[in-house]
């Protein structure tokens, strides 16, 4: 069981009260946030219930990390007296959060391990994404809800809204007008029932635009234009023969198909 080399299994295991994760989460754990160790940082942990991952992350991060955990359970507030600041709320209310934002200054690492809802993931990033620093990070786990019934509509379910989210991504792209393109998420991070939405301060975005090497240019010939698709109808403007076009769209099909199964 490799999961138990893991920083963060071992910091799981050493927690005095009792906590849940899935055993595909520690890799992720350490991929995702080994460089924020033994660093000043803020980090929110979204379900407190039984309190054990409040000390797996005071023993994963170090005595440096500021811990903040949310939770349903005004019961929750006991956990005070270890050293961590409670907030009481429902994260799928955004005066909740319009409030925390108030307390709370900029945060390096949001973990939602709440709710699970729809409503939940979503609410959460959309009402707390401006207050995560320049190379910080909102991570929902058990992204799977969203292929479960019983968590919202799954036509707004919180994958599909990455999926939007990844579309507003390339957006940003000089080839493509749109009015509306991603400016906060600078990445986004898919692991089996995890997301990791990576954020950087815009104005570090690099500009989208070609650029050239001083090479030799051997004048290849770009094939594309004969042997494959555009985005106007696949490049049948540029193809003489239509008929060959289209079939030539069909075989392509029939090749790409099997990875949308």
């Amino acid at each position: 069981m490799n999961y138990k080399k893991n920083l963060s299994y071992k910091a799981f295991i050493k927690s005095p009260f009792k906590s849940i994760k899935h055993s595909t989460y520690f890799d992720v754990y350490d991929e995702l946030f080994s460089k924020y160790r033994n660093k000043k940082i803020t980090f929110i942990e979204i379900g407190v219930l039984s309190g054990g991952s409040l000390f797996m992350w005071r023993n994963f991060f170090g005595s440096k990390a500021r811990i903040i955990g949310i939770d349903l359970n005004p019961t929750a507030k006991k956990w005070t007296r270890y050293g961590f600041d409670i907030f009481i709320g429902d994260q799928s209310d955004p005066k909740f959060w319009k409030n925390l934002k108030k307390k709370v200054g900029q945060i390096d690492i949001i973990l939602d391990d709440g709710g699970h809802r729809y409503i939940d993931q979503v609410t959460t990033i959309e009402c707390m994404l401006e207050k995560v620093k320049d190379n910080g990070m909102i991570v929902v786990e058990d992204s799977h809800t969203s292929y479960i019934d019983g968590f919202g509509d799954k036509n707004y379910s919180f994958i599909n809204y990455i999926k939007k989210k990844i579309d507003k991504i390339n957006y940003r792209s000089h080839r493509i007008v749109k009015k509306d393109p991603e400016t906060k998420i600078w990445s986004l991070k898919v692991f089996e029932s995890i997301v990791a939405i990576e954020v950087k301060n815009k104005k570090k975005f690099t500009k989208s635009f070609p650029i050239k090497n001083k090479g030799i240019d051997d004048k290849a010939k770009d094939l594309r234009a004969e042997n494959k698709i555009s985005e106007n109808n696949y490049l049948l403007k540029r193809i003489s023969n239509k008929l060959n076009a289209i079939k030539s769209e069909k075989k392509a099909n029939l090749v790409i198909k099997k990875y949308f199964k």
